[in-house]
């Protein structure tokens, strides 16, 4: 089971950006054209078990028996060769190009398997679906380049500790569009972005003093795809010592990388702090965080720049997200949310200056419910973090009403891994947040920065104004100022918190007819 969320972070972020430095390419076109008398099938490359009649519904009855019945963690033990490997053996274990599950049938995607070992011993139970029925995949040593390491030899049917999903881009060459791999983290990427932020199918327990529970995949089933459906539909089963669930995830790769999630849980006990469509990124230093900035070269180091949240009655807030001092947890309370997201708004290299992880390339990730989620909340958790390695920004759909021992419930959504989210309000938009000193000890200075082509008609209206507030605390100045062509409009503040643990700030931009930007909050801490 993954206790350290950083590592996680680290081991994939390796994974993905390790294979080939400076490349996106994960193996070239002669490796993507169509199979040949001279070229063997990569389905020779791996090995099936016999043949079982597969229907999506059994994995829901599935989740829904292991609900009835005790926690059984899996068997994690790995043989020794793989038992104690550093980072750096573990991301020379490769997976062969020409081995990949059809890489060439012309399918539009193929499917890399990834070892076991380092942090990741847990084993996932892989299968292939077609035509009806389901043969699991058997390990094998030659499915792996070994680069240094001795190749194993009679290890056994060892398992996987998950898979990566590729794609045709350019016509010929295959990239990496999405990997499963660690507890029940997955991640995405839009065509020519860097990988960035992560999901996870569930999150229980995400902050509390009792210690966070991380469910796992046991089991998925990918479905063969069809190249004029160019959608891959994956199944799986997972499980943790209070819900197992039942997931369908439909991967659509278009110019965003779309995902449909469709989920039933099933509590084996009562949970009440569980959160779903959970998103998770790094941010360790911004404009936001004035006093983390000094000792380091780049002027931001960011994954993510904030949440977006479009709520049930339709208004558009903006929360920046920041490198705290103390873990933060903020609750946004809503009724049917229409969406949610974390993300990357500011696509400058320059306002990153880091060539080699390149945060202005990294996925925005957006949230659209499907149907109704009743009440609850867009919860946010900021964790304090030294290192850009750790994903200590975390937004999920925390629910009012509790998992009860016994129930189940159900959830669908959308996942847009993308550069802006397919939703965006014809309102100004948050294009800075910045924060400093101010005229005493116990006063900080705030530039919030708005932009949109409406913003130019919107100052010619009567009664145009930022509307400013803030508890606890108090505003002692508040000064305004518009570009020249009117599109962009800076408001800059003074906030006296007198002493307070945290003051909670909310500004908008507002005309007599309602609204003309989203609204901006935030809460400062000391």
């Amino acid at each position: 089971m993954i206790e350290r969320r950083e590592v996680l972070k680290f081991a994939l972020g390796g994974l993905a950006l390790g294979q080939a430095v400076g490349a996106r390419t994960i193996f070239d076109s002669a490796a993507a054209q169509p199979a040949s008398p001279q070229r063997p099938s990569a389905s020779q490359y791996f090995a099936l078990s016999q043949p079982t009649p597969f229907d999506p519904a059994a994995v829901t009855e599935e989740a829904r028996r292991l609900a009835k019945q005790p926690f059984k963690a899996p068997a994690a033990d790995v043989p020794d060769p793989f038992r104690n490997l550093s980072y750096e053996q573990y991301v020379a274990i490769r997976h062969r190009p020409e081995a990949a599950i059809w890489v060439s049938d012309n399918l539009g995607f193929a499917v890399e398997l990834l070892h076991r070992g380092f942090i990741f011993s847990t084993p996932m139970d892989i299968n292939l679906v077609a035509e009806g029925a389901s043969r699991r995949v058997v390990y094998d040593a030659a499915l792996f380049d070994f680069g240094k390491l001795s190749q194993p030899i009679n290890v056994g049917d060892i398992g996987f500790s998950g898979f990566r999903i590729l794609a045709p881009q350019g016509g010929e060459n295959f990239l990496e569009l999405a990997a499963f791999q660690g507890a029940s983290f997955f991640r995405a990427l839009a065509r020519g972005q860097n990988l960035g932020a992560m999901a996870r199918a569930l999150s229980i327990k995400t902050a509390d003093p009792r210690g966070e529970e991380f469910p796992a995949f046991r089991s998925v089933w990918i479905e063969r795809p069809t190249l004029a459906a160019n959608a891959l539909v994956i199944h799986a089963l997972i499980d943790s010592e209070s819900v197992t669930g039942a997931f369908r995830f439909t991967i659509h790769p278009v110019e965003a990388t779309i995902i449909d999630v469709e989920c039933t849980l099933f509590a084996r006990v009562a949970v009440d702090n569980f959160g779903v469509a959970t998103i998770s990124a790094t941010h360790l230093t911004g404009a936001i965080d004035d006093r983390r900035r000094a000792d380091d070269l780049r002027p931001t180091v960011s994954e993510v720049l904030g949440v977006q949240m479009l709520t049930g009655k339709g208004e558009w807030l903006w929360r920046p997200v920041s490198n705290r001092d103390t873990l933060q947890i903020s609750t946004f309370v809503d009724e049917n949310p229409r969406g949610f997201g974390l993300l990357q708004r500011d696509r400058n290299f320059d306002h990153y200056q880091d060539d080699d992880q390149h945060w202005e390339a990294r996925p925005s990730v957006w949230i659209e419910p499907l149907g109704d989620w009743s009440v609850g909340g867009v919860q946010l958790i900021e964790i304090p973090s030294d290192s850009e390695a750790n994903d200590n920004i975390i937004v999920y759909w925390k629910p009012r009403q509790p998992l009860v021992a016994g129930g189940e419930t159900s959830f669908a959504y959308r996942q847009f891994w993308c550069w802006s989210p397919p939703e965006r309000p014809s309102l100004a938009a948050v294009a800075q947040s910045r924060v400093g000193r101010g005229s005493s000890a116990k006063r900080r200075r705030f530039l919030v920065e708005f932009t949109g082509d409406n913003l130019a008609a919107a100052q010619g209206m009567d009664g145009f104004k930022p509307s400013l507030s803030v508890a606890p605390g108090a505003i002692v100045s508040m000064r305004t100022f518009a570009s020249p062509d009117k599109t962009s409009y800076r408001v800059l503040f003074e906030l006296d918190f007198g002493g307070e643990p945290s003051s909670e700030l909310r500004l908008a931009l507002e005309t007599a007819a309602g609204p003309v930007s989203e609204t901006w909050i935030y809460r400062w801490t000391p």
